[in-house]
């Protein structure tokens, strides 16, 4: 049973694999379209690289995109706009009319002016008064007619004959006008007429007739124009397919599509769905292997790049399937920027032409769609190398809304051969899609707090000294705090040189020394001058305070929740070493006992990050340099030569990926920093005395 169980854990990490494997290409699987795809690939504009066609059946030639609209607008253009026409009105204020006549001329009496008053303002309502002006209705642009419904009765009326409520009450200010000069003797009561108590719009816009009517006369348009008969020839091999052969070849593809459930074997398409995937899943692991194997060795990982290209796959086909969607508003390219973000541009960018590869397969027109999502992609991943401010994320996004537009321009023109046919509605959708990229900030925060990631918005935020931690580091142990900042200033110097993360390297080494805050006192750049509370304990128990601040450390990040790319940082910063001090002393107290060595050895591990290692070797120079009692150039060139030759004997940098270029370029670096930090000055020589020649 033991050996079981042994074996099984030896094999775990290939179970692991082969377990991932399996599930996201069943994934993959269940979530890609399982009907037969048309066989042909063509591009209007290029030549036509198959065989010649002729057609397999008899089909009908569908009408493009453009045709459709055209046709449409023309239709739309027939509508007339129907208005609700009101016929009470019109007695309800030929009745106010008359009763303010009354009022003023003291009579009942119903003369002819008062009837020729009436008569024009029936014959204003019968025409029909608007709100406004016809010109200012969106709806009436370009009409000569206007239809007034009443009830279930529509007449036709021309605009020109309708009023608009300024119009009217002019005209009926007018007629009163005209009977002041026509009858004087009663100009005291026509004067006394308020024309704009008499006027109010009668018609209004009736949309929802309207609607339907212009929903009614576009539902008969038909989408096909013409048929193509079994065995008539479509294009010939080496042929360019024009704008009337592609449309030829699309409605052969939306017929056989159509059809495609009939006389096939559907086993077959799916074990070829099937096969593909396989192969794009072994390339994607394959690459993984030689390339990144820290990511196939964690699990967190190698889940998250698996789930979220899952997820961006189905996302992208699940918007296709809508037909008011374009599968363009996608923002495709968040998938290569969050890879990016915690991996590296390498592994974005292969992973996005996988990405792309799968989703673009069953995409329409698929040339265009890989183009398009590989170039804006690669742009982004190359646009965004540092994520630390919001403005990179702006500026990525402009930079991938021009990749997007440019490519897709230079793809039109091909296709059409001129900018009056491109297609610009589709540009919203790029736009759509970049602003969609902004997403990526909280999307990066989720990520971390699911899969344990660190970026560089958090490490920025973690090198803040107002972090509670490294304000409570600065305010007990302020020499140590000294000291980090020091280690941080000279690591980002150096990572910066030999390639690296600078972000990682400052946090790590001010966070690399935390576990001294538990015994400050213990530590020489903390000590007030004369007082050392070593002096009162044995070398063994003083190297076992020393050694457990690395410990306390450790205790102290995970409390405090600090990512384990950090906690590695306290972890190894000293290695497997000895407390060297502690160790040689405590041989001179006891010359003629065996010494085991094991309570004066650091726990370790050792460090596994270039970061982690720089710390490392910047920690123990650093300190080493302040007790040197001449600072000069030689002296700390032979400190540095020595201090990192020792590391590399003591196999303190094995498991880094330190390679003996950089350790030359951290070597020249740290000279370099430190002769500035000291202000070591050169020793110029003495000029020698000339003595004077003797006069002949």
């Amino acid at each position: 049973m033991n050996k079981f169980f042994t074996n099984l854990k030896k094999y775990s990490r290939t179970f692991y694999w082969i377990f991932a494997f399996l599930g996201t290409a069943v994934l993959l699987f269940l979530i890609m379209p399982g009907e037969q795809k048309f066989q042909y690939e063509y591009q209007k504009g290029f030549p036509w690289n198959h065989e010649n066609l002729v057609a397999p059946f008899d089909f009908a030639i569908l009408k493009s995109t453009g045709e459709m609209e055209q046709e449409k607008a023309e239709l739309l253009g027939t509508v007339i706009p129907y208005f609700t026409f009101d016929t009470t009105l019109a007695r309800t204020k030929v009745q106010q009319l008359q009763a303010d006549w009354y009022l003023m001329a003291d009579s009942s009496r119903h003369d002819a002016t008062l009837t020729e008053l009436e008569l024009e303002l029936r014959n204003i309502y019968t025409a029909g008064i608007l709100l406004r002006s016809a010109d200012s209705y969106k709806e009436l642009s370009g009409k000569a007619e206007l239809k007034k419904r009443t009830g279930n009765l529509v007449a036709k009326t021309r605009i020109e004959n309708v009023y608009a409520e300024k119009s009217a009450y002019n005209a009926l200010h007018n007629k009163i006008n005209e009977l002041i000069r026509k009858h004087p003797q009663q100009a005291k009561f026509l004067s006394g007429l308020q024309p704009e108590k008499y006027i109010v719009s009668n018609l209004e816009y009736d949309g929802a007739t309207t609607q339907k009517e212009r929903e009614e006369i576009t539902r008969n348009i038909s989408p096909t124009q013409g048929m193509v008969q079994t065995g008539e020839r479509i294009i010939l091999q080496g042929e360019i397919v024009n704008s009337e052969k592609f449309q030829i070849l699309e409605s052969l593809k939306a017929s056989y599509e159509s059809e495609r459930g009939k006389g096939i074997n559907r086993y077959m398409v799916s074990f070829g769905k099937g096969i593909l995937i396989i192969v794009l899943m072994v390339l994607l692991f394959t690459f993984l292997f030689f390339y990144r194997f820290d990511i196939l060795n964690q699990f967190r990982k190698l889940s998250f790049l698996l789930l979220f290209l899952v997820t961006m796959v189905s996302l992208t086909l699940l918007i296709n399937s809508f037909p008011n969607l374009h599968i363009y508003l996608v923002p495709f390219v968040i998938f290569p920027i969050a890879v990016r973000t915690f991996f590296d541009s390498r592994t974005a960018i292969f992973t996005l032409i996988i990405a792309t590869i799968l989703t673009g397969f069953y995409a329409p027109n698929s040339y265009e769609f890989v183009l398009l999502q590989v170039t804006a992609g690669v742009v982004a991943v190359f646009s965004l190398n540092k994520m630390h401010r919001r403005g990179h994320l702006i500026m990525a996004a402009i930079w991938v809304l021009l990749t997007y537009s440019v490519v897709y321009i230079a793809l039109e023109l091909i296709y059409e051969g001129s900018l009056l046919y491109i297609d610009y509605k589709t540009m919203r959708w790029f736009a759509l899609s970049s602003m969609l990229i902004l997403l990526v900030y909280p999307l990066v925060y989720v990520f971390e707090k699911i899969f344990g990631f660190v970026s560089d918005v958090t490490l920025i935020e973690l090198s803040d000294t107002n972090q509670p931690l490294l304000r409570k580091l600065a305010e007990e142990a302020p020499g140590t705090f000294q000291h980090s900042m020091q280690i941080a200033n000279l690591a980002e110097e150096v990572i910066l040189k030999i390639g690296g993360n600078p972000f990682l390297v400052r946090a790590g080494a001010l966070y690399h020394d935390i576990g001294k805050v538990a015994r400050p006192e213990f530590f020489i750049e903390n000590q007030a001058m004369g007082i050392n509370p070593h002096d009162r304990l044995n070398y063994l128990k003083s190297a076992e305070i020393i050694i457990d601040h690395v410990k306390n450390g450790v205790k102290m990040a995970h409390k405090h929740k600090l990512p384990e790319s950090l906690v590695e940082f306290i972890a190894t910063h000293h290695g497997t070493t000895k407390a060297q001090y502690f160790y040689l002393k405590h041989q001179e107290e006891n010359p003629n006992e065996k010494i085991d060595a094991q309570p004066f050895i650091y726990p370790g591990p050792l460090p596994h990050t270039k970061e982690a290692a720089t710390v490392m070797i910047i920690d123990g120079i650093e300190a080493a340099s302040r007790s040197l009692k001449e600072k000069t150039m030689e002296n700390l060139k032979e400190l540095i030569e020595t201090m990192i030759d020792k590391k590399i004997r003591d196999k303190q940098l094995d498991q880094s990926d330190l390679t003996f270029r950089d350790i030359t370029i951290i070597k020249k670096t740290l000279l370099d920093k430190l002769i500035n930090i000291y202000h070591v000055r050169i020793a110029y020589p003495k000029e020698k005395e000339v003595p004077e020649q003797r006069k002949n």
